[in-house]
């Protein structure tokens, strides 16, 4: 499964017409939601707010008032073309005064959305784990060197150390005899092939 690292973003004028592409990085609906109220805040006067996303088998688009699948398919295209999930891309539209007609139209929205998608951003996932970990001081070296490629979202030092972590089958394996409880099964990136 392949999904995006980092969120990206790509501007291009066409006919006096500013296109806006902003590409992200969404686990659910409420993060796509989140995203798309930040866009309209942060461009506030913007004429559209097309959009497409692939989140599992949930796959929407919209046209937001452009003609007729002139915005919406040719950025989803863009998302199912490049096999991504969790993925999400809204392109903002700043009418320039000059109508662009629907093959153009259509030809930009794709263009816009496919040049925010960079080759190198593009990753490989696999199925992981949101986990609670719990430890005490004398195994944090080898709590650390366990999870060095993983992702660490946060840490407690109490009485004991308490870790919130993502982390791949093969880690979760490593850490089954500390207190390790699992929060949910998740998608993370595929970085931990060299581990032994």
């Amino acid at each position: 499964m392949l999904s995006i690292r980092e969120n990206n973003k790509y501007e291009e004028i066409v006919k006096n017409s500013k296109f806006i592409s902003l590409l992200f990085r969404v686990q659910n609906i409420d993060e796509v939601n989140y995203y798309f109220e930040k866009v309209k805040e942060e461009y506030k006067d913007a004429t559209h707010y097309c959009y497409g996303y692939v989140i599992d088998n949930i796959i929407k688009f919209s046209d937001d008032r452009e003609p007729s699948k002139t915005a919406g398919p040719p950025i989803l295209s863009q998302i199912t073309g490049n096999n991504l999930n969790y993925t999400l891309i809204i392109v903002v539209r700043y009418f320039g005064g000059i109508k662009l007609g629907t093959g153009l139209l259509t030809r930009t929205y794709s263009k816009v959305a496919r040049e925010v998608i960079k080759k190198e951003n593009i990753i490989s996932l696999i199925k992981g784990w949101d986990i609670t970990i719990i430890f005490n001081y004398p195994d944090l070296s080898d709590i650390d060197y366990i999870l060095k490629n993983s992702e660490i979202t946060k840490k407690n030092f109490d009485e004991k150390i308490t870790y919130h972590a993502k982390v791949s089958s093969n880690t979760l394996n490593k850490l089954s005899k500390y207190d390790t409880k699992i929060n949910k099964e998740i998608y993370i990136e595929e970085i931990e092939k060299d581990q032994s």
